[in-house]
């Protein structure tokens, strides 16, 4: 069982399934045996706790009666009655020997918060305490927050949380993020204004965001409550701290270059640069900002470490992009792939989706991405783009043409021949000179081999009795790095020597001479062929069977690919460990992949033992249970690790999409697009989620017709979300009918008919969300209920009670998405009602989920909210500081429409100031952004809103 009390008390199975605690007397108990920690409770503690002001007549049978109610719930044996009272048993010896822990959301939240405290590294940090606080689905303890017995626990338990939010918010901006928390701490000091430390931190952000006067403006602010609320001064930390922005202090400066940044995704470096530092160099040189080279392409054969130079370079030149620095995966698009779908990676990586899903009507994703990233200078690293030479060049030269300070950073076998293009060849590591045997070890392919050497053979040392076999080894294979690392873990079992003479006699046969292949090529070819050799046949299936997963694997869809009749799930992970001992296989973190070079070879092998069908059938049937297993967490407090996995999985799984339309596996191809149509929705992929789902559709018979009958009320909601709603809207009639199961049809019915009514289609819309709410009430859906109460809310007046009741479903659920969309409705409907003061605590409460979630078009909306509710009660300097975080925060994530809005509030903030000069300056901007964008309607009418008239 695993308990959750970090907001309304859950319980869920093994399996992740909500177990139901009827009755608010057995939750109440539940909680009070939870707040002890599997500690005894006295019955008449319990007593006391459960009735404190009229317990019943007969209270201890009455309390049995609960306890027995529990136990049938949980299981009789985790409810154990002792001479010291009651206790929720959460460790238990299992008769078979095995320990079985239950576990508590409060506790794993305390783990992982300590395990964040212990790393050194920001990053580290930051990822733990951010999945810490992902935990939480609400206020600690909710169902009971009134009761005596919780309080102590519940404010220790929120003290904690804002203590850990802090210190995410330290790790944060260690790492750089100065610019993202200057506009999200706003929100929380407001909730917090009188936490130093919060306020410090937020404090050293603005600073570094270049908003010295708001950094200073929030110390008065702090100064000004203590003194009001306590009769108090800041303590010594905030006083320096303002003394040192006073004095412009270079230790408040942004982390040095060489710090972690949050504006790149290059993978910290396993080991180090070996034999490359001047090529390195080289290139450093060549991505000057403002220089005349804004095109590098490495080229160089498969195995030649094109990709750890171009990283090693990229991380280098990170200071200089004040954009960031990013890079690319193309490995794993297939051939076919067009100039949008590699544009559409990089608004992936870049992290624009949220945005790109906001636009009306999004085909031409090249177009998009160069209007999007123009005023950008950054760097992008494309990697792997020897297979799609032609879209890479229509994409390059597009970002080059339009995005004047962007540098392109390219890994190929071959150049892409374009104008402005700097080929820079990667040669092999530097080779030791036969004739002066002292230079042996300055050899950067000695080195290399040496370094590989000693981690698979402990101990071992480059000496005067092994050197020259070692330097005739480095020149067998050429100095290519994959080559050299093959090989060395032979060292296990051989000498230097035996291993040069096997060198010798193995490139000396026929047999791995393999025509029309450059000599250097044949080199790693007979080294490949030499290590599958060396593999028993169980090893040989694992390595050839991985290939399939073209983005790498973790261990269980290691097994479900691999494994067959033969060869059973439990020894996957020996043979795995094995191949990656051997450098045939790469590890990072929980991932297993392939190199390049390695994935080509074992494709051949695959295809040589006729294994491919069968194999990419299972590659293809786990991928579909993956998604459909992860889409289940989608609604639910595993919302976060649900969207994590998938986006972790989203190469393998386009590629499952990609095999069942060729295989004519459509049954596969709906049952995988049904599956990922949620995930795209809410990770804004709505262009992918259209094609996706007329692809699979288009792959003809064999897929049951309830599940295709699914995938198109999916397609009828996404295009009316990225066309016009005029021409996407349904021609009549439910588009959900066929759909068999009533949850997925009442939910669909939701989706669609909030595509209508966002397109303008009010009545047909709402006559769709009002089917959907009753068939999730016949069926019992607690999410499709919520979902259509929350929409139903803002179309009849007095929607507060449906939007109030969708709330409690969503967080009952623990879907922290639905409470956006609730907090939202509840907060609209107060200011149609006049109730500025709960509109702004509710805008407040959505800006903080919001940007959690990293939906940032929903910060930019909740932001100007905020700012238009401070200009209504005349707070101009509050609306313009919201404002500015709007805009801030719009010109990050490249959100038009959101600069335009912001720069209209600025303006009208300006106006009710009565400085008309800059009031006129802002809206001109607004204007001049609304024609660059294809939004002048919209600026427009933002712009003939009542402005407030100008302060006397």
């Amino acid at each position: 069982m695993r308990y959750g009390v970090l907001g309304p008390l859950a319980v869920w199975d093994a399996e992740g399934r909500p177990v139901r605690v009827p009755e608010a007397k057995v939750r109440a108990l539940l909680a009070n045996l939870l707040v002890h920690g599997g500690g005894p409770v006295p019955a008449d503690r319990l007593i006391d706790d459960l009735w404190p002001s009229c317990p019943p007549g007969d209270s201890a049978n009455t309390l049995q009666t609960k306890v027995s109610q529990l136990r049938r719930v949980l299981g009789r044996e985790r409810v154990v009655r002792e001479p010291a009272g009651y206790r929720l048993l959460l460790a238990d010896d299992g008769r078979d020997g095995n320990s079985v822990v239950d576990s508590v959301d409060a506790l794993e939240f305390q783990e992982l918060a300590e395990r964040a405290r212990a790393h050194r590294e920001p990053s580290v940090r930051a990822e733990l305490f951010a999945g810490a606080l992902a935990l939480w689905r609400g206020p600690a303890y909710a169902d009971v927050a009134e009761s005596l017995f919780a309080r102590g626990e519940i404010t220790r338990l929120e003290e904690l949380r804002l203590n850990v939010v802090e210190e995410h918010a330290e790790a944060r901006l260690s790492r750089g993020e100065h610019t993202a928390l200057a506009a999200e701490l706003g929100a929380l000091v407001d909730l917090h204004p009188l936490r130093e430390r919060l306020r410090t931190t937020h404090m050293r952000a603005l600073y570094r965001a270049g908003r010295q006067g708001d950094a200073l403006g929030s110390f008065q602010d702090l100064r000004r409550r203590l003194a009001e609320e306590l009769g108090a001064s800041p303590g010594p930390e905030a006083s320096a701290l303002h003394e040192a922005i006073l004095r412009q202090e270079t230790r408040l400066a942004t982390p040095a270059v060489g710090s972690p940044s949050s504006r790149t995704n290059l993978p910290a470096p396993l080991t180090e640069l070996i034999g490359r530092r001047e090529a390195a160099d080289q290139l450093l040189a060549r991505l000057a900002p403002g220089g005349d080279t804004r095109l590098v392409t490495l080229t160089g054969l498969g195995g030649v470490g094109k990709t750890r130079l171009a990283v090693a370079a990229a991380r280098d030149a990170s200071g200089r992009f004040a954009d960031g620095v990013w890079l690319v995966e193309l490995a794993g698009l297939a051939a076919t792939a067009t100039p949008d779908d590699i544009a559409e990676r990089v608004i992936t990586t870049l992290g624009l989706c949220d945005t790109a899903a906001s636009e009306p009507d999004l085909d031409d994703l090249v177009g998009w991405l160069c209007r999007a990233v123009a005023d950008r200078r950054l760097l992008v690293l494309l990697d792997n783009c020897e297979h799609l030479v032609e879209p890479v060049a229509v994409l390059a030269g597009a970002v080059l043409s339009a995005v004047p300070a962007a540098h392109l950073l390219l890994t190929s076998q071959e150049p892409l021949d374009i104008p402005g293009e700097v080929v820079h060849p990667v040669p092999p590591l530097t080779l030791p000179d036969p004739t002066d045997p002292r230079t042996i070890a300055q050899a950067g392919a000695v080195e290399l081999f040496v370094r590989r050497a000693a981690a698979a053979a402990p101990g071992f040392v480059l000496d005067a009795d092994n050197a020259e076999a070692v330097a005739a080894v480095c020149r067998r294979l050429d100095g290519i790095p994959l080559a050299l690392e093959l090989v060395a873990s032979r060292l296990r079992t051989l000498s230097p020597h035996e291993l040069a003479a096997r060198l010798d006699d193995r490139f000396a046969r026929p047999d791995v001479r393999v025509r029309g292949l450059p000599e250097r090529q044949r080199t790693l070819r007979g080294m490949l062929d030499w290590s599958w050799l060396l593999l028993t046949e169980d090893e040989r299936a694992v390595l050839r069977r991985l290939v399939v997963c073209a983005d790498g694997c973790v261990m269980a869809s290691a097994q479900a690919v691999c494994a067959d009749a033969g060869l059973g799930a439990g020894r996957i992970p020996d043979l795995l460990s094995r191949l990656v001992d051997r450098s045939l296989v790469v590890r990072e973190g929980d991932r297993f992949r392939l190199l390049e070079s390695v994935a080509a070879y074992g494709a051949e092998r695959l295809a040589e033992a006729a294994e491919e069908t069968v194999v990419q059938a299972r590659f293809v049937r786990h991928c579909a249970e993956l998604a459909e297993r992860e889409s289940e967490r989608l609604r639910g407090p595993d919302q976060r690790r649900g969207l994590e996995v998938l986006d972790a999985e989203t190469v393998n799984l386009r590629r499952a999409l990609d095999l069942a339309v060729t295989r004519e596996a459509a049954a596969y191809a709906v049952r995988l697009v049904n599956a990922q149509a949620w995930y795209w929705f809410l990770r804004g992929r709505l262009t992918e989620a259209r094609r996706s789902l007329r692809t699979a559709l288009a792959a003809g018979g064999g897929a049951d017709p309830a599940a295709r009958a699914a995938a198109r009320a999916w397609l009828a909601g996404i295009e009316l979300r990225t066309a016009e709603g005029a021409e996407a809207a349904p021609t009549g009639g439910d588009p959900t009918e066929g759909v068999g199961d009533p949850v997925l049809r009442a939910r669909l019915q939701w989706f669609v008919g909030t595509g209508l009514t966002g397109g303008g289609h009010h009545g047909d819309g709402r006559r769709l969300v009002e089917a959907g709410l009753a068939g999730a009430r016949a069926a019992r859906d607690r999410w499709g209920e919520a979902a259509a109460l929350v929409e139903l809310a803002g179309h009849a007046a007095g929607g507060d009670a449906s939007a109030e009741l969708g709330a409690a479903l969503f967080v009952e659920a623990g879907d922290r998405w639905g409470r956006l969309r609730a907090t939202r409705a509840l907060a609209l409907a107060a200011e149609r009602g006049g109730d500025r003061e709960r509109a702004e605590r509710l805008h407040r409460e959505g800006l903080l989920m919001a940007e959690e979630l990293g939906l940032w078009t929903e910060v930019v909306e909740a932001l100007i909210r905020l700012g238009g509710s401070a200009l209504a009660g005349g707070r101009a300097e509050r609306a313009t500081e919201l404002y500015e975080r709007a805009l801030s925060v719009s010109a990050e994530r490249a959100h038009s429409v959101g600069e335009i809005r912001a720069e209209v509030g600025l303006g009208q903030a300006a106006r009710l100031r009565g400085d008309l000069v800059t009031a006129g300056r802002h809206l001109n901007r607004a204007r001049a952004k609304s024609h660059a964008s294809g939004h002048a309607a919209r600026a427009e009418a933002a712009l003939a809103e009542p402005h407030p008239p100008p302060r006397a």
